[in-house]
């Protein structure tokens, strides 16, 4: 007979057992209008997918400043475009970042210090090869992140049939909130979406509600 307080890996992912924290450096030159973010290795977060023994998609990386926060990535493999759509940002292939400047990693509902936003590679301009930048509602929020303006938010690509690179760029006008010296601590998971590859998550994986739960995000300690 089965031992009833036995854990099925197969039911409870192995993410969902742990909360999790880790460090994000600091960068004194986040965000350059003509290179975007640069970050080398030391900035790489950690692949906690592997956890659950899923295949890593991207190389995701993530800095810190007075300035904001900034991330890059990189996703290679693809046999085609990436898929984007400026109008449908919830299903496009991109990154997609949750951020709760007050860390409130125990309750289940969005305050308005959560913010969710979507940074494509390309689907917008005239052409749709533009990068986009956009804010996204969390469900079920007690309480709405303010609006961002016009072009707050920033994004710049490299993009071929065989890979992309996302350079996206948070400022600190957008994150309600935001103290990095006073409030070091941040809630933030993130998901890559690639309609050819599949999904990779941070803190916790598809069919648990990540997308609106901050419970369910990982820790942020913004270090120097």
């Amino acid at each position: 007979m089965p031992d009833p307080t036995s854990t099925d890996s197969t039911l409870i992912p192995p993410r969902f057992l742990f909360r999790f924290a880790m460090d994000v450096r600091y960068c004194q030159t986040l965000w350059s209008a003509k290179e975007g973010v640069q970050l080398d290795e030391s900035y790489r977060l950690p692949m906690l997918s592997q956890l659950d023994n899923e295949r890593t998609l991207a190389d995701v990386r993530m800095a810190w400043s007075e300035a904001g926060l900034a991330w890059w990535v990189r996703v290679e493999g693809r046999k085609q475009l990436p898929w984007c759509r400026e109008s449908r940002l919830d299903d496009s292939d991109g990154l997609q970042v949750w951020v709760d400047t007050r860390a409130t990693t125990g309750v289940h509902r969005a305050t308005r210090f959560c913010h969710r936003f979507s940074f494509l590679p390309r689907g917008g301009g005239p052409t749709a090869e533009e990068p986009v930048a956009d804010q996204l509602l969390i469900n079920r929020a007690r309480e709405n992140a303010r609006p961002v303006r016009a072009r707050e938010l920033q994004a710049k690509s490299k993009v071929s049939k065989t890979f992309y690179e996302l350079s996206a760029f948070a400022p600190a006008v957008s994150l309600g909130g935001y103290d990095p010296e006073g409030q070091p601590r941040l809630g933030f998971t993130y998901a890559l979406l690639d309609r050819e590859q599949g999904l990779q998550t941070f803190s916790v994986g598809a069919g648990l509600p990540y997308e609106e739960d901050p419970s369910c995000w990982a820790e942020a300690l913004l270090v120097r």
